[in-house]
């Protein structure tokens, strides 16, 4: 049966930035799928942890600091609980001119944003190209497809994301391994708080999106579902608009 192949049952996920927002949904979202759910975070995800063990799901924690992380540290977190399906979730953003970004802030966005989902798919890409079998979901952005305003290295990431992710697909697909990209529309998190609170800018953002709403961070949970499930078994290499319509506007 075709809902059949949506189903995660015992599989291992490992979620970036867990404990809140687009994380927390997509985290909640495969445990209800039948995943067991390992989040990699800097903060408390008490609350996550708390939904899917209610779900009779596995949760565990691994804390973890991406901007301070090294390479070693994060492979030693991949290689202690080898997950079958990993979803670099977690990202930064600083707003400023691109005249005055800081070299601190550019550094910090980059390592955190594409530097630490280079060294995780890597590190778990081994185990996956060992065992055959793999989905990797890289979180994007519009701003993967757009230039944005006074978020240039936010938006230089998240153009890496979607280069990088097509990369690793062209070199893991014959092996058995899904890596692909969701790019979230406008949604309503912790990240876009200054624009929401931007009247001018939140009603002109309001203003180009089809379906006349901001997004929900459950609005991904489908879609990432699907990509973690063997219903996307032969698509590599996508990126995927979960965008309310933003980009056909």
């Amino acid at each position: 049966m075709i809902l059949d192949s949506f189903r995660l049952d015992g599989r291992r996920a490992l979620v970036t930035g867990g404990n809140r927002g687009l994380g927390q949904a997509a985290a909640v979202a495969l445990a209800e799928a039948g995943a067991d759910i390992a989040l990699l975070t800097r903060g408390d995800p008490t609350e996550s942890l708390s939904r899917m063990t209610t779900l009779g799901r596995q949760a565990t924690h691994i804390p973890c600091d991406l901007a301070t992380a090294t390479p070693a540290d994060l492979t030693a977190a991949i290689d202690e609980f080898r997950p079958e399906i990993l979803v670099n979730n977690a990202g930064i953003i600083r707003r400023a001119p691109a005249a005055d970004v800081t070299p601190t802030d550019w550094d910090e966005v980059l390592t955190v944003n594409l530097d630490a989902v280079f060294h995780l798919s890597q590190a778990a890409g081994r185990h996956m190209l060992a065992a055959g079998t793999g989905k990797i979901i890289n979180v994007a952005s519009m701003l993967s497809f757009q230039g944005g305003i006074r978020v240039p290295a936010y938006t230089a990431a998240k153009h890496a994301i979607v280069g990088l992710t097509k990369a690793l697909a062209n070199e893991w697909a014959p092996h058995g391994v899904n890596v692909n990209a969701i790019a979230p529309g406008y949604m309503a998190t912790d990240n876009t708080t200054a624009l929401r609170e931007d009247q001018t800018r939140a009603a002109e953002i309001l203003s180009r999106i089809p379906a006349a709403r901001w997004g929900t961070p459950d609005d991904l949970a489908g879609a990432i579902v699907f990509l973690a499930s063997d219903a996307a078994r032969y698509i590599h290499g996508t990126t995927l608009p979960v965008d309310g319509g933003w980009l056909a506007r």
